[in-house]
């Protein structure tokens, strides 16, 4: 098993975004994660893929 998995401030850093912003996408559901013992972590490809779709929906508005 060697995916990757990020921490809320790895993702915020990768993403460029403040840590509140992406805890705040995070917890509306807007960012692909989950919670182990009340902690965000999120999987790198979930977040690939995420990114894909956010070019592919703002190409198309």
């Amino acid at each position: 098993m060697s995916e990757q998995i990020l921490t809320l401030k790895e993702v915020a850093a990768y993403l460029k975004l403040a840590e509140k912003t992406a805890y705040r996408l995070a917890a509306d559901g807007k960012l692909p994660g989950f919670k182990v013992g009340g902690s965000w972590r999120f999987k790198e490809t979930d977040l690939e893929r995420w990114i894909e779709e956010q070019k592919t929906e703002n190409k198309n508005s």
